[in-house]
């Protein structure tokens, strides 16, 4: 029994790293999407709004399906055209890091724009009337204020986010639910690996609110503090 514990310990490792690296894309996503809805450009404007429309509506199992199957057809596909025979298989980690990340970042994206229209339009206004570009005006500005106003719903997309990657276990990634799967079977004890798991996500998220509520209080000096669900 204690060999199956440690491996799911083990597996929680790669959780962590699961989902810390689509926090990473979809941030990257949420900050572009949030530009491009922001930016008054049709195309852009009209992109983004497909992007979070589409992505939101549909389940998250079924798109990560979709991924996982649909980009190793695709890669096997375009191996073809250029004369590869023996074929590709897609990495069940980065396809679960590149879905996850995906589904987030339209999230991301409603959290970024909503927190960049409660600042204050004429604060960035000043900046480029003082002859500040556009990028030293959004990390000297904009970022800050944007932090704050974002951070109770950044928190509640990066807690959802943590209890998705267990979907990655149905794309054969190793990780603690994948585990805890294979460990009931062998022992026939699913309550106990399962209750375990549970606890594993639970100390995680825990965590997880403790540090954001730090960065809630520090980037909350001089204000009123903002709560954190």
């Amino acid at each position: 029994m204690r060999d199956y514990y440690l491996a799911i310990l083990n597996g929680s490792l790669l959780t962590v790293g699961v989902s810390l690296a689509s926090l990473a894309v979809a941030t990257l996503l949420g900050l572009a999407g949030a530009a491009a809805k922001l930016s008054g450009r049709r195309p852009l404007v009209w992109l983004a709004q497909l992007y979070t429309t589409v992505v939101r509506g549909i389940p998250e199992l079924l798109m990560m399906l979709l991924v996982f199957y649909g980009g190793a057809i695709g890669l096997n596909s375009l191996a073809e055209l250029w004369g590869n025979q023996e074929g590709v298989d897609l990495d069940p980690f980065v396809a679960g890091v590149l879905t996850i990340g995906f589904i987030y970042g339209a999230y991301m994206t409603e959290t970024f724009r909503g927190a960049i229209l409660a600042i204050p339009r004429g604060q960035m206004e000043a900046a480029w009337a003082f002859g500040m570009g556009r990028l030293r005006t959004f990390v000297r500005i904009t970022l800050p204020q944007m932090v704050r106003y974002a951070l109770p719903s950044f928190t509640n997309n990066w807690l959802v986010l943590i209890k998705a990657t267990a979907l990655v276990s149905l794309i054969g990634l190793h990780d603690m639910t994948y585990l805890a799967k294979q460990s009931s079977a062998a022992a026939r004890e699913p309550f106990a690996f399962f209750l375990f798991t549970a606890a594993i996500y639970l100390a995680y998220t825990s965590l997880s609110l403790w540090a954001l509520r730090a960065v809630s209080r520090r980037y909350s000096l001089g204000t009123d503090r903002v709560q954190l669900l």
